[in-house]
């Protein structure tokens, strides 16, 4: 029997993204130029249009100054993170 894991909580990342970015008060064009991303993207992303690439939320989290742990973490909200479970 395959047992699956929970679905992950894609609003839950790219409102943990919303938020991130209005804590520092940057705009969309902002976010976009320190990383060389598109505007749209980001636009795309936070609206829930698209879920993005890998190599775009590493982008995104060197933008934010946030470890990607922390960051992809929020993907678990609503169910344990994955890990030796303990006793």
């Amino acid at each position: 029997m395959t047992i699956l894991p929970p679905d992950p909580d894609l609003d839950a990342l790219r409102l943990e993204l919303a938020r991130l970015r209005a804590a520092r008060g940057w705009s969309y064009d902002e976010l976009a130029a320190r990383r060389g991303l598109a505007r749209r993207t980001l636009i795309e992303i936070e609206q829930g249009r698209t879920i993005g690439t890998l190599k775009t939320w590493h982008a995104l989290a060197h933008a934010l100054d946030t470890p990607l742990d922390e960051f992809f973490s929020t993907l678990c909200r609503g169910h344990d993170l994955p890990g030796p479970t303990r006793d």
